[in-house]
């Protein structure tokens, strides 16, 4: 039995409506009715205000850093965030269809985890600036985006057994983790030079 590919175009109003209904219904069910109502565009659209949300802030604060400039703040945030989106959703999609047979598509995985990292990600940004209290506040949104992942790779990847929906979880957190400091090594070099 094959799915269906067809998809409405989700609008970003649309989106936080749906964003809203998944944060406050959390479930595999809750997450199974959007994740074809937008794909990969939509998803990525989604995750670029986020980026630009936390662009903005950071070169706001930036000249109370000594080690950043505002500039490598804006631009770093705003290639960062797509890209690191970019390198875990795919290894999420890669994972569970190779490792657990996960049925899904990327553009459903996608879509799925733009819902929930969208508004936790600016939640996170916004208090972020408070100090000790940004830092708690996030490392609880951090514990939120890992349940509301663990959901979504059951819903996306179609992945109802616990046990490979945790461990495609965990293994694309690794990969992420691994790809994204390479990233993050390239960047800082690429931001540092023009000081």
């Amino acid at each position: 039995m094959t799915k269906t590919t067809t998809q409405v175009q989700a609008t970003v109003s649309d989106m936080f409506g749906q964003s809203t209904a998944v944060l406050a219904q959390p479930s595999p069910h809750t997450f199974e009715r959007f994740e074809r109502r937008g794909g990969t565009t939509q998803a990525f659209i989604y995750v670029a205000l986020a980026a630009l949300v936390s662009a903005v802030i950071a070169a706001i604060f930036a000249p109370f850093h000594s080690d950043v400039t505002v500039v490598g703040q804006f631009l770093t945030r705003l290639i960062t965030i797509p890209l690191q989106f970019l390198i875990f959703t795919g290894a999420v999609y890669l994972i569970g269809k190779n490792l657990f047979r996960g049925s899904g598509t990327y553009a459903e995985v996608a879509y799925s985890f733009a819902l929930f990292f969208v508004p936790l990600s600016i939640l996170a940004t916004l208090i972020g600036i408070i100090p000790i209290l940004g830092w708690l506040v996030s490392f609880v949104i951090s514990l939120a985006m890992a349940y509301f992942g663990y959901l979504a790779v059951q819903s996306s990847m179609n992945l109802r057994d616990q046990g490979s929906a945790i461990i495609t979880l965990l293994l694309a957190a690794v990969a992420n983790f691994l790809v994204g400091g390479v990233i993050g090594t390239i960047m800082l070099g690429i931001f540092s030079l023009g000081r």
